[in-house]
């Protein structure tokens, strides 16, 4: 029983970035941008997360008010970046993936030069602490799993319900799932589908950097250039694997967070396993999801990465 909780405690935590990315990349798709740039997006973040606090080096009450700012500038620098990407992809029609791997080794090249100029090597920041709700923190077993976590934890699950509501019962969800799908249908509605794509792209943006400051300021408390370590392309999976349901791929973030725990059973059981094949099962796990969830496309946009020119009828 204390294996399960300490597991699932460990778990949970480890799936916001996945779980922040992801709802992302599942706007921008949901929008008709396919992009791989997530990668680069979130290492950006991480760098400007943690370097703020860093730089401040306050502890503290005052050390929050940093790590917040932190937060803060991580999303502005995501929010950029996707505005970035769709001057590239939207306003100039270059291809997407293509585009996307660019911005992706871009943000990478770009967080690991900035962080050797600005900091130089590895160093530790206070990062943000628990918070134990009330009460509930102090039910047995469930209070360890659900409710003693830091605030960014609490704030990404909330988000899940959010990103449904705003997707499906909002006037501008239905317009950014009216542009993924009929482009052309929606702009003869007065739909301005450019305008959409790159509101949908800045929020895709924003959660990416957040996605990558939690990595840094919440849970490694530091910044390397192998922190982010694939989470971008995980995120980009987890949107194909979650059928662009905020709800579903919530649940992927959690199957994929309980695969990166693989080797805290083990050595919880006590069962010699390497610990080189842990690492590795979250990878294959992704290839075996994409695999099986490429025959299967049921909630896709229909113009996934198809650029939109009005002018033109295709």
């Amino acid at each position: 029983m204390d294996l399960v909780v300490n597991v699932l405690s460990i778990c949970i935590p480890s799936a916001v970035a996945l779980l922040l990315a992801s709802l992302g990349e599942m706007f921008n798709q949901r929008a008709g941008i396919f992009n791989l740039g997530c990668e680069g997006v979130m290492a950006m973040g991480a760098f400007v997360g943690m370097l703020i606090p860093f730089l401040a080096g306050h502890g503290g009450p005052v050390g929050e008010v940093y790590n917040l700012l932190g937060f803060v500038a991580a999303g502005a620098v995501g929010a950029i970046l996707g505005l970035f990407f769709g001057v590239v992809v939207i306003t100039f029609r270059a291809p997407q993936g293509i585009a996307g791997i660019g911005l992706q080794m871009f943000g990478v090249g770009a967080a690991g030069t900035l962080f050797r100029y600005f900091v130089g090597g590895t160093q530790s920041i206070p990062g943000i602490p628990d918070v134990e709700i009330p009460l509930l923190s102090k039910i047995p077993a469930i209070g360890e799993i659900f409710f003693s976590h830091n605030l960014m934890v609490y704030i990404a699950f909330l988000l899940v319900p959010l990103s449904y509501f705003v997707l499906f019962k909002t006037p501008w969800g239905l317009k950014v799932r009216a542009v993924g799908t009929y482009p052309r249908a929606a702009d003869s509605m007065g739909i301005n589908v450019t305008r959409i794509r790159y509101e949908s792209l800045v929020v895709g943006g924003v959660l990416a950097g957040l996605a990558g400051a939690y990595l840094s300021v919440a849970q490694a408390k530091m910044f390397s250039d192998e922190l982010i370590s694939g989470r971008g392309f995980i995120a980009v999976a987890l949107v194909y694997f979650g059928h662009w349901h905020p709800v579903q791929i919530m649940g992927g973030a959690l199957l994929f967070s309980l695969a990166q725990t693989f080797q805290v059973i083990m050595q919880g059981l006590g069962i010699p396993f390497p610990y080189e094949f842990a690492v590795m099962l979250p990878y294959i796990l992704v290839i075996v999801v994409l695999s099986f969830t490429s025959r299967n496309q049921k909630g896709a946009p229909a113009s996934l990465g198809k650029p939109f020119n009005r002018e033109i009828r295709t």
